[in-house]
């Protein structure tokens, strides 16, 4: 069974930084897609970031390009999530995701597994 952490959510003051980790467990992920998304209260989940397997091809919402940067540590089976000059509109839970069903969109949220999500909350 496959399980996806993730860590390092919490609060910090607009202009602030914070890294989340996604580790995955119960199976290798070196061969998958992964994402990360978010969702605030009230409204629908949405990307944030993909990355392909070999981390050279990513995606960003353009909410996020130049703030945040998506990586990833194969032999550590962990996805990172860098988020730099936080702003409060960035405050929501944060989930990653991992092995995009085959077919589906490079910028849509088909994937076969996910975590529980972690919250960030940006103060101003």
């Amino acid at each position: 069974q496959v399980r996806l952490l993730e860590s390092g959510g919490g609060s910090v003051q607009a202009g602030g930084s914070l890294r989340l980790s996604c580790a995955g467990s119960g199976r290798t992920l070196n061969s998958v897609t992964m994402g990360w998304f978010l969702q605030a209260p009230g409204k629908e989940r949405e990307i944030v970031a993909a990355i392909g397997v070999s981390g050279l091809r990513t995606y960003y919402a353009d909410s996020v390009k130049g703030r945040f940067t998506a990586s990833r540590d194969n032999a550590k089976n962990t996805l990172y999530l860098q988020m730099n000059s936080l702003k409060p509109e960035d405050t929501a839970v944060y989930s990653c995701a991992a092995d995009r069903v085959y077919g589906s969109s490079w910028y849509g949220d088909q994937y076969n597994y996910w975590g529980q999500g972690t919250q960030v909350t940006v103060s101003s």
